[in-house]
């Protein structure tokens, strides 16, 4: 068996930064215990699979296909930066004719439209519930963040993101510079109440090149310890800031080692479009 492999780095258009995900077009559906060891094999964050829903269609020709996400160890249930590394492999790679593209995923269906500068994709969005700052949840804080001043915990129940921000009063370089560790994470907090964790703090709209806020990103209880630039977790950090800045449109920027932007609209209708760049790094066929 051959089996196509792409690797895009999304939300950049530089080379080596942003997310990268592995995206392999299928003509037919693998066993889940094959999806999980192609992913463990690529070893990034996510590996993307597409399959057809109308058997008639090619990848060059059809609108609608099914796409599924595996980490190193699990599957998940929603992925913005291989969604986004997906439509662009169809796109570039496929020749796909169509504008828009959709998705059938655990999320539900999910739309990405080529534009003339980059991908938009239409996302649900998360809204956040506030937590009390130190129960149940004070353990994992001091792991995440250590003595850093806190401003707001909240937490999103329906994908198990809990958010983390940082105090006005810190530079950015507070974020930048955290030590988080892994495995501090997991025996913080092992009850399946989070498989993710968000670090948010303010940006600086008003200073170049104008963030509205800044974030980091680890799901170590997912088999990722960072995630380099994340679409998923911005469904609930762009719920959470457009409230806090009055704000519909905004810029984000993830700032790990990697870094990555992402352009933000929160629609009345409870979904959120989220926009970035992609950029192709490799071409290649997995043999079994």
């Amino acid at each position: 068996m051959e089996i196509p492999v792409f690797v895009l780095d999304a939300f950049t258009n530089v080379a080596f930064k942003g997310n990268p995900a592995a995206v392999c077009p299928l003509m037919q559906e693998l066993d889940d215990s094959l999806y999980q060891k192609i992913a463990a094999e690529m070893n990034l964050s996510e590996t993307a699979f597409i399959t057809r829903t109308n058997p008639s269609d090619t990848f060059a020709t059809g609108s609608k296909f099914h796409l599924r996400w595996f980490t190193p160890t699990t599957e998940v249930n929603l992925c913005g930066h291989a969604t986004l590394a997906s439509a662009a492999a169809l796109f570039l790679f496929e020749k796909n004719i169509n504008s828009t593209l959709m998705f059938e995923t655990r999320s539900g269906l999910l739309a990405v439209t080529q534009q003339k500068d980059g991908y938009l994709m239409d996302f649900p969005l998360n809204p956040p519930t506030k937590q009390v700052l130190l129960s149940p949840f004070g353990c994992l804080l001091q792991a995440a963040v250590g003595n850093n001043p806190v401003q707001d915990v909240v937490l999103s129940s329906v994908t198990k993101k809990l958010m983390i921000r940082l105090s006005d009063s810190c530079d950015r370089s507070v974020l930048t510079n955290l030590k988080v560790d892994p495995v501090a994470l997991l025996n913080a907090d092992n009850s399946g109440r989070v498989k993710s964790l968000l670090i948010t703090m303010k940006g600086s709209p008003e200073c170049q090149p104008g963030y509205d806020f800044y974030s980091r990103v680890f799901a170590p209880w997912s088999g990722i310890p960072e995630d380099p630039v994340t679409g998923s977790a911005h469904t609930v950090l762009a719920a959470y800031w457009s409230k806090v800045l009055g704000k519909k449109i905004m810029t984000a920027y993830q700032c790990s080692s990697r870094g990555g932007k992402l352009e933000l609209e929160v629609r009345d209708d409870g979904r959120v479009n989220i926009s970035g760049k992609v950029t192709s790094i490799l071409q290649g066929t997995i043999r079994l």
